[in-house]
Parts: structure tokens; C-alpha cells; sequence
């Protein structure tokens, strides 16, 4: 990683703007950035400039946003740090990402989201906090919500663990209201079999390993479709990961319920087949799931059902993950090999679709700003080049944590850096 802080003038050779929202959408030019403001765009700009970047196949486009990654600070510091989370989404082409509130304490009031906001205004990247929808995420009484939202907090979630209650997800989603907030939820019905390890199926039984079914998922995501549809809220599910989730959210779309939902890089690459020997990296919640559901979430993304990507960063340190299957922690790091995960997965998808899914929608659902790549905007941006091949390798990692099951695979998209608060960084 390659930070060049503070930079006077950086001029981009040759880039393809990829930017619905632009006056130069689809072409190619050279940009010039002055004290962070883009104030030249023309098709040849000649001079000199403190920084140049200049490669064949370079495409530019509004910074990239995740909306849900663990950066596992404070009481975690061992896993991940506000700092190595930030240099992981930098690498991974993230200008902002939202963190979830499952650290210790929890992400529960405004002191905690000051915290947050007070300890990242240095780093190169936009660190947006999730708020808890319960104390403690317990999901037993509501946090303070509306203290953290005047505060800075984005949106709210539980985080790793889904609200149960429908009750008080109904008051929870009536509340954020008047706050314009959104609720982020991982559906997962936790009293169906929660000792579940893997994808209920032959597999499972195959490698002895008890099974969590997809009914689990599918009934939380029935049920937060319909309770949000009786608030008239605004709810954002996260990692669907079964054909009939995908085919819900399908139908509450088109009857204008006010409902959004993102994916995981790896359920799109995986399939519960890539278990076969045990991998501990590949244990994570919602479970990969059968091949034919891996298509689905597919085919619903090339069809514009999944609004974006949300990565679900969970760092691990070594002793979390290389134990015995039953006893690993649950996720994978995913920041540095999001882009690359989607690109190799999904072959056919436009540059512009892959732009839509990382920096276009996830800023529309949760009101950031727009990010345009046009003159006299503040230059927040993405480079990346979408045929570039390359291997992972511990070294390209940027995380405190290393367990990824990309490592030693050979991906297609290569993030070239990120541009953000004045600050251009190199992966």
C-alpha cells in the first residue's frame, strides 16, 4: 500500500469514466486534480503534476462503498483496527465503509459513534458508523437511535445478530422514520436449528456436519419484507444467499415496498461443494448454500434485483480459524478481493452494472453523497482495471487478519487505488 498524502496536482492518463451521473460517461480522457477538486477533464491535458498516473485499460469511476464490514474496534483490536480495516478497503478500491456495531462495547450510543468518527478523520478512507438497533444487540429494548444518527451514525443494524422480535423490529423500523434512517438486517431465524454448521443438504450429511436450513433465512426475509411493508420504513437485507430470498425480494420490489438487499462476494464465487475439505474460511453465516442458489443470486444480480455488494469484512485471527470445523468462527476477510470475487463470478457484467452495484446504489440507499466524476466536484474516486489478472497472495492482504479463501486463486479485476480527502492510495 502506496499513501501520497496531501497531494498539490495528480493528472490521470487515459482513464474511462464510468459514471452514469457524468457529462463524460463512456469516455476516455485525461483528468486533472487540483487540492482534491477535479478541475480539468479534456482528452489530452499536457503539464506537469505532482503525481501521474498513466496504464493501459484504467477505469475511474465515484468512489466505492461497502456497507458492511467488521473493523472490529474497540475490544478487538487483535482481529482488525480502524487503521488496517481502512488500508484493506483502500486496497479493495473502498472509499467508504460502513462498520457494524458488534464490537465491545457495542456501537450502542452517541459516545460510542463519536468514538468511532473522532478516532478514523485521518484515515484515507470514509469510515461510517452502524448504530444498534438494541442495546448491546441483545434485542431486547431499542438503543438510542436518534442520538446516534444527529451524531454520525449512517444507518442501524444488529449487525451479526438478526432481531428476532418482530415486535420490536416493527417499532424499531416505525422509529427510524422520523429519522430517515435505514434498518440493515441478516435474516436468520435462529430458533431452526442454530447449531447448524453448514448448508442443510446431502452435503452436509455427507461430511457429518450438522446442517442450518435456508428456511431460516427465507422466513426472517418473508417476515422483515412484510413488517416493513406495514411501518412503510426503510429496510436493507444483507447476504441473501438462497434462490427463494432472491425471488421475495424480486416481488416486494415490484410492489414498491421500500426494501433493498446486497450480497457477499463469496456466495456469488462459493457453493457449499467448495466444503469438501473442511475449509474454515469458508465457514460463514448465512452458510454457502447449493449451486443452483449460487446461480439464482447470480442471475439476480445480472437482473438488477440485488441493489449492491456488501463484503461482510469478518477478520479472524489465526486461532479463531485453524481449529476444528465445529469450533472455527464464523467469516472471511473480503475487502482486498471484493471486486475481483464479483468480476471472476459474474464474467458478463458491465463495467457500468459492476459500477451501479459498488458506488451508484449502495450512496443512494443510505444518502451519501453522489461522489461525480466532473469538473469542480470534489474528487472522491475509485481506479480499477477490469481486465487485469491477478494472484491473491498474503501479501497483497492489507488486513491484520489473513483468513480468505481467495489466497493462491487467480482472480480477474485489479483495483488500482483510490483517490479521497485529498489523498491518493495506491494498492
Amino acid at each position: 500500500m502506496h499513501y501520497l498524502r496531501s497531494l498539490m496536482k495528480l493528472l490521470i492518463k487515459q482513464a474511462r469514466i464510468v459514471d452514469p451521473a457524468s457529462p463524460h460517461h463512456g469516455q476516455v480522457a485525461d483528468l486533472l486534480i487540483e487540492n482534491g477538486i477535479l478541475t480539468t477533464l479534456s482528452k489530452k491535458i499536457s503539464g506537469k503534476a505532482d503525481q501521474e498516473i498513466d496504464m493501459p485499460g484504467l477505469h475511474v469511476s465515484p468512489g466505492w462503498v461497502d456497507c458492511f464490514a467488521h473493523f472490529a474496534d474497540p475490544g478487538y483490536e487483535h482481529k482488525e483496527t480502524l487503521e488496517t480495516g481502512a488500508a484493506a478497503a483502500a486496497a479493495g478500491g473502498f472509499t467508504d465503509v460502513m462498520i457494524m456495531p458488534n464490537t465491545a462495547p457495542v456501537l450502542h450510543n452517541k459516545a460510542s459513534v463519536e468514538y468511532i468518527l473522532h478516532k478514523a478523520r485521518t484515515l484515507a478512507v470514509n469510515v461510517h458508523p452502524i448504530g444498534a438497533v438494541t442495546r448491546n444487540t441483545e434485542g431486547k429494548e431499542l438503543a438510542e437511535m436518534y442520538d446516534m444518527k444527529s451524531n454520525g451514525a449512517l444507518a442501524f443494524s444488529d449487525g451479526l445478530h438478526c432481531i428476532q422480535s418482530a415486535g420490536l423490529l416493527i417499532k424499531a423500523l416505525q422509529y427510524i422514520k422520523a429519522i430517515d434512517g435505514v434498518l440493515i438486517q441478516v435474516p436468520d431465524d435462529k430458533t431452526v436449528n442454530p447449531q447448524g454448521l453448514i448448508n442443510e443438504g446431502i452435503l452436509s450429511t455427507q461430511l457429518g456436519l450438522p446442517g442450518k436450513p435456508a428456511i431460516a433465512e427465507e422466513l426472517i426475509v418473508s417476515r422483515d419484507i412484510a413488517l416493513n411493508k406495514y411501518a412503510e420504513s426503510k429496510l436493507h437485507l444483507t447476504a441473501l444467499s438462497t434462490a427463494a430470498s432472491v425471488a421475495q425480494l424480486s416481488v416486494a420490489k415490484k410492489e414498491k415496498n421500500n426494501v433493498s438487499c446486497s450480497v457477499t462476494p463469496y456466495h456469488l464465487f462459493f457453493c457449499e461443494e467448495d466444503l469438501n475439505d473442511y475449509d474454515t474460511n469458508l465457514k460463514v453465516n448465512p452458510p454457502l448454500r447449493t449451486k443452483s442458489d449460487r446461480d439464482a443470486l447470480r442471475k439476480a444480480v445480472r437482473e438488477g434485483v440485488i441493489d449492491c455488494l456488501a463484503t461482510h469484512h469478518l477478520p479472524h485471527e489465526k486461532d479463531s480459524k485453524v481449529v476444528e470445523f465445529e469450533y472455527a468462527q464464523h467469516g472471511m476477510i473480503g475487502l482486498e478481493t471484493a471486486f475481483a470475487a464479483l468480476r471472476t463470478s459474474i464474467d458478463d457484467l458491465s463495467v457500468d452494472q459492476i459500477v451501479s452495484l459498488m458506488a451508484i446504489n449502495p450512496r443512494k440507499i443510505f444518502g451519501l453523497p453522489a461522489a461525480t466524476v466532473a469538473k469542480g466536484h470534489c474528487a472522491c474516486l475509485t481506479f480499477f482495471d477490469p481486465a487485469a489478472r491477478w494472484t491473491v497472495t498474503t501479501n497483497s492482504l492489507r488486513s491484520r487478519s489473513q483468513n480468505s479463501p481467495f489466497i493462491g486463486k487467480t482472480l480477474q479485476g485489479k483495483v488500482v487505488g483510490i483517490f479521497n480527502k485529498n489523498v491518493l492510495t495506491l494498492a
